[in-house]
C-alpha cells in the first residue's frame, strides 16, 4: 500500500492504495464521489469517464498511480447545482439524460472537447463521443446539447 497525492476537483487529496488500482476506485470508494460510473469495466462504455490534466481518460483501466501529482476533474467538480457549468446546464434544459447512467461520460469528453475546440462541427461533436455509449438512445439530445453549450461557452 502506498499513499498518492492528487488533486481532484480543485481539492488536494490523498489515496492510500495499491498502485494499480484503479482511479475508478478510488474516486468512487476512497473519496466519496457518486461519479463517474462504472459501466464495463474495459474502456469501451465511457461511462467512467474523467478528465487528467484536462484529457478525458478511462478512469476504470487507470491506475491511481499514474495520476499520482496530476489534475482529475469529475463532472462533480464543473458546476455547482447552484451554478451549473453551461454543459450541465444544456444537458438539464435539453433533457438530455434517459436513464442517465452515460451522462458522466459524455459531459466529461464533451468538455475535454470544447477546451480543445471552442466551436466544433457536427462530425467533431460525433467523433470526440465516439466512445460513449448510450444504450437509451438519447444521442441527438445530447448533440444538440453540447452545441448548445459551446455556443453559450463561446458567447
Amino acid at each position: 500500500m502506498a499513499r498518492f497525492r492528487m488533486t481532484v476537483d480543485g481539492k488536494p487529496v490523498t489515496v492510500n492504495a495499491e498502485p494499480e488500482m484503479p482511479l475508478l476506485y478510488a474516486l468512487r470508494d476512497d473519496l466519496g464521489l457518486n461519479n463517474p460510473h462504472f459501466g464495463c469495466g474495459l474502456a469501451q462504455c465511457g461511462a467512467c469517464t474523467v478528465l487528467v490534466d484536462g484529457e478525458p481518460i478511462r478512469s476504470c483501466i487507470t491506475a491511481v498511480g499514474d495520476v499520482a501529482g496530476r489534475e482529475v476533474t469529475t463532472i462533480e467538480g464543473l458546476g455547482t447545482v447552484e451554478k451549473p457549468h453551461p454543459l450541465q446546464k444544456a444537458f438539464i434544459e435539453l433533457q438530455a439524460a434517459q436513464c442517465g447512467y452515460c451522462i458522466n461520460g459524455m459531459v466529461m469528453s464533451a468538455k475535454a472537447l470544447l477546451d480543445h475546440t471552442p466551436h466544433p462541427t457536427s462530425a467533431e461533436i460525433r467523433t470526440a463521443l465516439a466512445g460513449n455509449l448510450c444504450r437509451c438512445g438519447t444521442h441527438s439530445r445530447i448533440l444538440r446539447a453540447i452545441d448548445k453549450a459551446a455556443k453559450e461557452m463561446a458567447s
